[in-house]
């Protein structure tokens, strides 16, 4: 997305950074099926500590890892750094409780999911 008015991404993209950073690596290993898997994770927390601005055209690179695993929940950790830059420029973490699509209720992590999220861990 474009700059703000006070010259950098604003703080809202990061966390749709987060989400797609997660969402497409989950995709590309076959553990989620946005459109008609029986299970789906729900955000029930994030939070984002911003160290340094990044702005477009600049090229964003980001590491994802999972520091917890429960049951029905994950946490996925996200860091966002600047092209070939070191240091992050944002941490931040979300928590995704997986449910059952139709009656919104907390469900056991499919296995292949599992298998995906160890990887991660």
């Amino acid at each position: 997305m474009d700059n703000d008015a006070y010259g950098h991404v604003n703080n809202v993209v990061y966390y749709s950074w987060f989400d797609t950073v997660v969402n497409a690596h989950l995709i590309e290993h076959g553990a989620l099926d946005i459109e008609h898997g029986a299970t789906i994770g729900l955000v029930v927390e994030t939070q984002c500590n911003y160290f340094s601005a990044l702005g477009f055209p600049q090229t964003v690179d980001a590491g994802l890892r999972v520091s917890q695993i429960g049951r029905s929940s994950v946490r996925y950790e996200v860091g966002l750094f600047a092209q070939d830059q070191p240091l992050t420029a944002a941490k931040g973490h979300f928590i995704h409780v997986y449910v059952d699509r139709a009656t919104r209720r907390p469900t056991v992590l499919p296995d292949q999911l599992k298998a995906v999220l160890e990887a991660l861990r």
